[in-house]
């Protein structure tokens, strides 16, 4: 089995409601955090989880919103991880992720400096391994497999998905992307995944240019839907809703949805999970 969490449901917008977006997933004794957007420590610690018990973090790509709390992440973890020599934490992203991670290290170097000049027990720097990849097995451990492939989120690039693999259970965990033949590729026969969406109808009406903007390089409702029924996915699972939900309106949501995917549908508020089971089997909890 492989449990999703969804600890954040939002968008660059600040909401007092919902995270900037993230996912976890736990599979076996592993932990694993795709994406990392603002406020994702709270939720972590919403659902009882850390940044020190990360068995990695995943990046599907490097928008802000995205990566927005990346720096507390890496921080976290090192000053709450209290064994002699922690392990390095693993960040599994596309290409350009190593300049982001370096670049965030400096950008945190003082406080970094002031700690291990404090405590005697921090002898160095955060320990972190960046690795990057567009198309690969990146993860094979512990009866675990992780495997990226790539999207279409253009001008941004390159994207990356990734599908979990444990046990007989899948869930691919797709970031901000149009339909695409890599996406189609890498959730073939999954038993759930997880996509974005926007409600084009409603980001259409407003009258700023740029927000309208996005309805060019994301998937909306029906198209994330269609992308799960190419695939032969067992569950949808909704996230980073733009605009957020509004109270009231999620049967309309789901409906959407249900126009083109005619399985199992799931969306809702920061911290509702998802049991995906071997086949199409899966019980949601919020």
């Amino acid at each position: 089995m492989i449990e999703v969490t969804l600890l954040g449901t939002g968008s660059p917008i600040p909401d007092p409601d919902r995270a900037g977006p993230s996912t976890l997933a736990r599979a076996g004794d592993h932990t694993f955090l795709i994406d990392c957007g603002r406020g994702v420590l709270q939720r972590l610690a919403a659902v009882g989880s850390g940044a020190n018990q990360l068995s990695a973090l995943l990046l599907t790509h490097l928008h802000s919103d995205h990566i927005a709390d990346l720096g507390d992440v890496i921080i976290t973890r090192w000053v709450s991880s209290f064994a002699p020599e922690p392990a390095p934490l693993p960040i599994i992203g596309p290409p350009g992720t190593a300049d982001v991670v370096d670049a965030m290290l400096r950008a945190f170097g003082h406080d970094i400096g002031y700690r291990i000049a404090r405590h005697a027990d921090l002898p160095g720097p955060p320990r972190v391994e960046v690795h990057e990849y567009t198309d690969a097995v990146v993860w094979d451990r512990g009866g675990v497999q992780i495997r990226v492939g790539p999207t279409d989120h253009r001008p941004v690039t390159p994207t990356i998905a990734f599908r979990i693999e444990h046990g007989g259970a899948s869930v691919v965990a797709a970031g901000d992307t149009v339909p695409c033949p890599g996406l189609d590729a890498l959730a073939a026969g999954a038993g759930a995944l997880i996509h974005t969406a926007i409600r084009k109808d409603l980001i259409a009406m407003l009258p700023q240019q740029r927000i309208r903007d996005i309805c060019g390089y994301h998937s909306s409702v029906q198209e994330a839907a269609a992308t799960a029924t190419r695939a032969g996915v067992g569950i949808l699972i909704l996230t980073h809703y733009v605009p957020a939900i509004a109270a009231g309106t999620e049967d309309d949501w789901r409906a959407l949805a249900a126009s083109v995917f005619d399985r199992q549908i799931e969306l809702g508020d920061d911290l509702h999970r998802v049991e995906v089971h071997p086949g199409v089997c899966a019980r949601s909890r919020s």
